[in-house]
């Protein structure tokens, strides 16, 4: 994406704002053609004065009052003018830079889990506040300077043909050597500094990366390497930014040179041409002033395409991201079903991730409202990417999966996901309060409501002991919890929800027996009157499920109820001879 295409896009974002963008605009031009007339004034007074002088008489009042007043006049349009373009530019480039932070927020939340799986959450925080960042600055640099500097150079340059004609082809001359030298450094500057973002990014992530894991770094001592570590990616950052540093500081001095060398040359040929009764010492004062207004308007342009050229690459990853299609979206006949039964099955469902091995062969199952369904087998043998696709985290490159009798693909997204609840392995908590956490199941639940919820869940005790009611923060991922605390958060945020259909992924996995025990107390509780398919490893947390599926290398190998599937001596029951877990040891009595 080149700077021209780049900029239109920057542009193009200021959306339902246009019709105050244009009022900007138009007043940009009025602005930028009302500021040429204090030089052409100028130089008329001057030569009024001086032909008066010429001639021994006294100067035309009349026509020096004329000439005032219409400066006068041009001035205080340019003030009042660039009054409000300030103001409302200013008003405008915050409204949209917010509108589009959050629009990109919204966004980056729709693209799927193997995005977030392959993109650092950092970089896309990077990415978002420097993206909005630069928006905001070049749609305020577009309407206070920028505008108005392209459309005086596009103005004076005629008029300035108009006025004397050879002194301005000496500014054209001029100001194109200036801008071809500017162009060079720019270009010499645009790989450079995408190579100086690419540090910024790696700076945001690891930055990021080491505080999410606070916890590892002190208890494994790597305090000192962590933050050495990180200087190295400050070095590498700063070895990329100096030469960008330095070929912006050869603008800055060839715009000063450019400056002196303009006056000095419009002295020295307007002088000639004045000797030569081709330029008037008006005309030459007014050339002076154009050749101050036009370094001054060139000086904004070149910092406008290096303000360009520096955000370029920070701009690319926000539109690369931004342009990301979500690769699961509602279709344009989707539907939303309200609360459905839970009647779930798979008709010939397969998947592959890379479209070269499959992580789902052929599956076929159907689950009744209120069943049980139980997903057992080796680690990567298609469990969890049937339940991913359950709720649309993919869709299967061929068969189906329908609920109550209508494929889900038919429903929308957001409304298909609210009749599905997730028990996740890892509890997934926000830095937030109790409440806040648990109204993420039901955002107007009550404290009524959030009370029995926990209760029901097991998780009342702790509440109450621990925390001064539902206000108290649970830092940051929960960590003020405990993992079996943290898990039943979850489940009470589950049971707030209500769903039919209810996803239990390696719920219980990480606990300890003891708080297993009461974990499971929650599970029975939040299961009832559900469709729940169970993700274990634990063969002793699935064993009361209407079916157990046994899952091998994506396919389905066994279906049956525990009892018959250790009966068959199949591979359910190589599963329960390791975990020591038998029809008969479940029958013995307990101690």
């Amino acid at each position: 994406m080149n700077l021209l295409r780049l900029y239109g896009r920057v542009l193009a974002l200021l959306g339902s704002e246009s019709r105050l963008a244009w009022a900007l605009a138009i007043a940009n031009i009025a602005l930028a053609s009302a500021q040429f007339a204090e030089p052409v004034l100028l130089g008329r007074i001057i030569d009024t004065l001086t032909a008066a002088q010429v001639s021994g008489q006294a100067p035309s009042w009349a026509q020096l009052g004329v000439l005032l007043s219409a400066w006068a006049g041009f001035g205080l349009f340019t003030i009042a003018c660039g009054t409000l373009i300030a103001l409302y530019a200013d008003r405008l480039s915050h409204r949209r830079r917010h509108v589009v932070l959050t629009g990109y927020f919204e966004h980056v939340l729709q693209l799927p889990l193997t995005y977030h799986g392959n993109t650092h959450s950092g970089r896309l925080m990077k990415v978002m506040l420097q993206g909005t960042d630069a928006l905001w600055g070049l749609w305020v640099g577009f309407f206070r300077d920028n505008l108005a500097s392209i459309v005086s150079l596009l103005v004076l340059l005629p008029i300035s043909l108009f006025i004397n004609w050879r002194l301005a082809l000496l500014l054209i001359v001029l100001c194109v050597v200036f801008a071809l030298l500017t162009a060079l450094i720019v270009r010499k500057t645009q790989t450079l500094q995408s190579s100086v973002e690419r540090h910024y990014s790696d700076l945001a992530e690891r930055a990021s990366d080491t505080l999410g894991n606070i916890a590892l770094v002190q208890s494994f001592s790597r305090l000192e390497q962590e933050v050495t570590e990180l200087r190295q990616v400050v070095e590498r950052l700063l070895a990329a930014q100096m030469p960008v540093l330095s070929w912006w500081a050869l603008a800055a001095v060839l715009t000063r040179t450019a400056t002196t060398l303009t006056v000095l040359s419009i002295i020295i040929v307007g002088t000639l041409l004045h000797i030569n009764g081709q330029a008037t010492i008006g005309e030459m004062v007014t050339f002076m002033n154009f050749a101050g207004l036009i370094i001054n308007r060139l000086e904004q342009v070149v910092a406008f395409v290096n303000r360009i050229g520096s955000e370029a690459p920070r701009l690319r990853e926000f539109f690369t991201v931004w342009d990301t299609v979500p690769a699961i979206r509602d279709l344009p006949d989707a539907v939303d079903p309200g609360r459905l039964t839970g009647m779930v099955e798979f008709k010939n469902v397969s998947f592959s991730y890379d479209g070269e091995r499959m992580a789902a062969i052929d599956l076929n199952l159907k689950a009744m409202p209120g069943d049980t369904i139980a997903l057992v087998g080796a680690t990567g043998a298609g469990k969890s990417t049937a339940i991913a696709l359950l709720h649309r985290a993919f869709d299967p490159q061929s068969g189906s999966i329908e609920i109550d009798g209508v494929d889900i693909r038919h429903f929308k997204l957001a409304a298909l996901r609210r009749n599905i609840g997730v028990v996740f392995q890892e509890s997934l908590l926000f830095n937030r309060s109790i409440s806040d956490n648990l109204r993420v199941g039901k955002a107007d639940a009550t404290e009524e409501e959030m009370r029995l919820a926990a209760t029901r869940a097991q998780a009342i005790d702790f509440i109450d002991r621990k925390f001064h009611g539902f206000s108290d923060n649970v830092g940051e991922r929960g960590r003020s919890l405990s993992g079996g605390e943290r898990q039943r958060l979850s489940i009470a945020r589950a049971l707030l929800k209500d769903p039919p259909i209810l996803i239990l992924d390696e719920a219980t996995s990480a606990l300890d027996a003891g708080t297993e025990g009461k974990v499971m107390q929650a599970l029975d509780e939040v299961m009832k009157g559900r469709t729940t398919f169970v993700i274990a490893h634990r063969l002793s947390t699935v064993r009361k499920a209407s079916r157990i599926l046994v899952f091998e290398a994506g396919k389905i190998v066994e279906a049956g109820t525990f009892d018959e599937l250790v009966a068959q001596g199949g591979r359910l029951a190589e599963l329960a001879k390791a975990q020591f877990i038998t029809t008969e040891s479940a029958a013995a009595p307990k101690a």
